[in-house]
C-alpha cells in the first residue's frame, strides 16, 4: 500500500508506482521530485479497450481522497459502466442542452426558414405577429424539450372559444415550429398535436368564423351618395367605391394592375397568385366600373405624358408602392361607417358580406352568389362567367 513517505521521494524519470489497496491506481512521476499525476487503469466493459483516467495531481489530491475515488469508479465499472464513456456522454448531452433553443427562438428561426413560403409580405407579419401576441408572453423563452401539451393548452385557453379561427391558426402555427424541432433532434414529437384534448370542443369551422363588421346592405347607397358621390373624389373614395361594386376584397383591390383589366371585353382578371384559393379570378365590370377606370386611365396618361414614370398599378402612391389596408380602414372610421356589429366601425372587407345578403335577398342563387366572391364550392355546376354587381344608387 503506497505511503505518503514513499509518494514524496518519486522522481522525475521513476517508475509508475501502484497502489494495492485499489485495483489499477498509480501514481505517475512528473519532471518535479516529490510530484506525480494519479491514474487509474483499467479495462473498459464497454469497448473492451485499456482505459487511463486521470484522478489528479499529487500532493493536491492526497493518497486518502484518490483512494475513495478510485474505490467509487472500481465500483462503477464492475456494475459495467465506463466512467470516461459516461463522462463523455455527460458532456454531449450538456453541449446539446446548450443548443436547444428557446420556443421564441425556435419559431423564429422557422419564419426565417419558411420565408419564401408565405403569401406575402403581410401574410409573414401576421404568421409570427400571432405568435408574439399569444404564446411568447407565457412560453417564449422556455426551452423547447421542456414545454408539455398543458404549456400549449394554458396558451390557447384565453382565446380557444371567443376567438376559435385566431386560436386555431395559434395552435398550427405552434405545432409546425415543435414539428420543425422534433425534425432537428431538439424534442422526440411536438406535443401540440394532443393539445385539443386538454380544451373543449370548439364550434365547427363554419360557425367560427370570424365576422367582420358589415354595413346592412340597404345603408349602402345612401353611404355612397353621402360619402363616395360627395365632396372631393379621392383615392379612397374611389378605391372604396370599386370593392364595394366588385365584391373584392381590398387587398386584390389595392393591388390591382393595369395589365390585369381588359376594357374591351370589361373584364378583370385577378390572377391565381393573388386570390386567396389560389385560382385565377375573373371580375365583370359594370358600364360605371369601367367609366370609373377609364378615366383613371387618361389620368394615368396624362401623368406619363407630363414626364412621369408609367406605373403598374391602378392605385399608387408617390413612391409608385401600393396602398396599405388602412386606406380604407381610416376613411371608414372616419366616416363611421356603421355596422352590423354593435360598437364597431364597418370594414372595407364586411362589404363582401353586404353583397352577399343583397345577392340572397335578391334572388340569385347561392353557386352565382359565392362565385361571384370568388369562394371555394364544393360540387359545383359550371357557371357562365357573368355575375350579379351589387348596384347602388348613382352607379347603374
Amino acid at each position: 500500500m503506497l505511503s505518503d513517505a514513499r509518494a514524496r521521494k518519486i522522481n522525475a524519470g521513476d517508475k509508475p508506482i501502484s497502489d494495492t489497496s485499489v485495483r489499477g491506481l498509480y501514481l505517475f512521476p512528473s519532471s518535479i521530485s516529490g510530484t506525480g499525476k494519479w491514474v487509474l487503469r483499467y479495462k473498459s466493459p464497454e469497448t473492451g479497450k485499456r482505459r487511463d483516467m486521470g484522478l489528479g495531481i499529487y500532493p493536491v489530491v492526497p493518497i486518502r481522497d484518490v483512494r475513495a475515488k478510485a474505490f467509487a469508479l472500481r465500483q462503477q465499472i464492475e456494475d459495467g459502466v465506463d466512467p470516461l464513456e459516461q463522462r463523455r456522454r455527460e458532456q454531449e448531452a450538456l453541449k446539446k442542452e446548450a443548443e436547444i433553443p428557446t420556443f421564441e427562438a425556435a419559431a423564429r428561426a422557422f419564419h426565417t426558414d419558411h420565408a419564401a413560403g408565405f403569401r406575402n409580405a403581410k401574410h409573414k407579419d401576421q404568421w409570427i405577429n400571432t405568435l408574439a401576441a399569444e404564446v411568447f408572453p407565457r412560453i417564449g423563452t422556455t426551452r423547447v424539450d421542456q414545454l408539455t401539451a398543458a404549456d400549449f393548452a394554458d396558451c390557447l385557453k384565453p382565446i380557444w372559444l371567443s376567438k376559435a379561427e385566431t386560436a386555431s391558426r395559434v395552435r398550427q402555427r405552434c405545432d409546425a415550429v415543435m414539428k420543425w424541432c422534433a425534425a432537428r433532434g431538439f424534442i422526440v414529437a411536438s406535443p401540440v398535436s394532443v393539445v385539443d384534448k386538454l380544451l373543449p370542443k370548439q364550434p365547427g369551422k363554419r360557425e367560427r368564423v370570424e365576422h367582420q363588421p358589415a354595413m346592412p346592405w340597404r345603408l349602402v347607397p345612401g353611404f355612397v351618395r353621402n360619402h363616395l358621390h360627395h365632396g372631393k373624389r379621392t383615392v379612397s373614395c374611389l378605391m372604396l367605391e370599386l370593392v364595394i361594386l366588385t365584391a373584392v376584397r381590398s387587398g386584390e383591390l389595392r393591388l390591382m394592375s393595369w395589365d390585369e383589366l381588359d376594357f374591351r371585353t370589361a373584364i378583370w382578371t385577378i390572377p391565381a397568385s393573388r386570390m386567396k384559393a389560389k385560382q385565377a379570378h375573373r371580375v365583370p365590370l359594370t358600364p360605371y366600373c369601367l367609366a370609373l377606370l377609364k378615366d383613371l386611365r387618361k389620368v394615368e396618361e396624362a401623368h406619363i405624358l407630363a414626364g412621369a414614370a408609367p406605373g403598374r398599378l391602378v392605385f399608387r402612391t408617390r413612391k409608385d408602392t401600393a396602398y396599405s389596408d388602412m386606406i380604407l380602414t381610416k376613411f371608414l372610421r372616419d366616416k363611421k361607417a356603421e355596422s352590423d356589429t354593435p360598437g364597431r366601425i364597418a370594414t372595407a372587407h364586411g362589404f363582401r358580406s353586404s353583397f352577399r345578403d343583397w345577392a340572397s335577398e335578391s334572388g340569385y342563387s347561392r353557386d352565382l352568389a359565392e362565385r361571384a366572391l370568388a369562394h371555394t364550392i364544393r360540387n359545383a355546376r359550371k357557371l357562365p362567367i357573368t355575375a350579379p354587381i351589387f348596384s347602388i344608387s348613382g352607379a347603374p
